[in-house]
């Protein structure tokens, strides 16, 4: 078979599955975006300044020509907020985790990883090639297990981890950060915390939910993006200063990469200001979540989590495609999620609230979703 022959078969297989994915350009009331704070259109008085002050690329990794002073400023800055030692700027959540994790673990290592943890993590699990252990998603007895079996197993040079996101951002709930702490402090285990989704939103001034539960020092890193509530590219990494140190060295994620434009350390030293002085904001995003859920559920519509990330399980992929469809021809843009975003048979809608969504738009937007899902799935 030629090349363009197995593309060919490949796309026809997943039309048929009803998992096949083409661009949309952004249409209606934004229900899709991760833009929970409404910051991400957001411009400044100093932007037209900025631009002519700053250069528009990186033109090199930041251990050649593509260092300046502003990404010190912003890290300094970015430290503080979580109260952490250090703190690394890298081009996309995705590169983040998947570049600390396969900077940190070793082969001999093992590493616990949450069911529903997010394809970066995945990834950056193949590339560490420790020993994995999949964990059922926030299940902390199955945790345990394989905790237990992995101590008895321990070698010095051996070290335990476990990975997971702290608001799940396919499901709408929170890790039980409290006792996944516990649990990795009983039997010596290293937490990562990949804190994209909660980023701008939990905390007194929205630095995420492990400073949020006072759990800054036991755990080991935590990673933020910026693409989200906050508005700005790029994303970072906290923890103590050694990591930073080992990141820089061999990270092959942070070495090879061209950095991001100084332009962007600029946009990043505004996003933290703004979202630091933003607690009204904070307020609105769960009040919204908390209308738009209670519309749903007396619509008779089921939706799993109890944050901003709403999730309306169809099961069938073309039935999630079919009614994201129909929502989009009556003025929400509001996106299908299928696997392998997800795990099989829990296609869904994915419905992302955002502080500056009125009640009026919420309370609309409920009663035409529940008019298009199947009525099976109503409760």
């Amino acid at each position: 078979m030629k090349l363009l022959e197995r593309w060919s078969a490949t796309l026809d297989a997943l039309r048929a599955a009803g998992r096949y994915r083409s661009l949309v350009s952004p249409g209606g009331v934004d229900f899709a975006s991760n833009d929970y704070l409404g910051y991400a259109a957001l411009r400044t008085a100093q932007d037209h300044h900025l631009l002519a002050k700053f250069a528009r690329s990186g033109s090199a990794s930041r251990l050649l020509r593509g260092h300046h002073p502003i990404w010190e400023e912003v890290e300094a800055a970015l430290a503080r907020w979580h109260g952490a030692e250090a703190a690394l700027l890298m081009t996309s959540g995705y590169v983040a985790n998947e570049g600390l994790l396969a900077t940190v673990l070793e082969p001999h290592d093992w590493v616990a990883s949450d069911q529903l943890n997010h394809a970066s993590i995945i990834d950056g699990l193949r590339l560490a090639r420790a020993e994995r252990f999949v964990y059922r998603h926030n299940d902390l007895d199955h945790l345990e297990q394989g905790l237990r079996q992995a101590a008895r197993a321990r070698t010095r040079e051996r070290q335990l981890f476990v990975v997971t996101e702290s608001l799940f951002g396919m499901d709408g709930d929170l890790a039980p950060l409290q006792q996944l702490v516990q649990l990795a402090e009983q039997y010596e285990a290293y937490l990562i915390v990949d804190e994209a989704h909660a980023t701008g939103c939990f905390g007194a001034t929205g630095s995420g939910c492990v400073d949020a539960a006072g759990l800054r020092g036991r755990v080991l890193a935590t990673v933020h993006t910026g693409g989200k509530a906050l508005g700005v590219m790029g994303a970072y990494i906290c923890g103590p200063a050694p990591l930073r140190e080992l990141l820089i060295n061999r990270c092959r994620h942070f070495v090879f990469t061209t950095a991001l434009p100084p332009l962007v350390g600029a946009w990043w030293l505004d996003a933290l200001a703004r979202v630091q002085a933003d607690p009204a904001g904070r307020q609105a995003l769960h009040d919204a979540a908390a209308v738009f859920r209670t519309a749903l559920s007396r619509a008779g519509v089921t939706a799993p989590g109890s944050h901003y990330i709403v999730p309306i399980l169809l099961g069938n992929d073309a039935e999630a495609v079919r009614a994201a469809e129909h929502l989009r021809e009556r003025g929400w843009d509001i996106r299908a999620v299928r696997p392998p975003s997800v795990p099989p048979g829990t296609a869904r809608l994915r419905i992302s609230i955002h502080a500056d969504h009125r009640q009026e738009i919420l309370l609309a937007a409920a009663t035409d979703i529940a008019a298009v899902i199947p009525e099976a799935v109503l409760a």
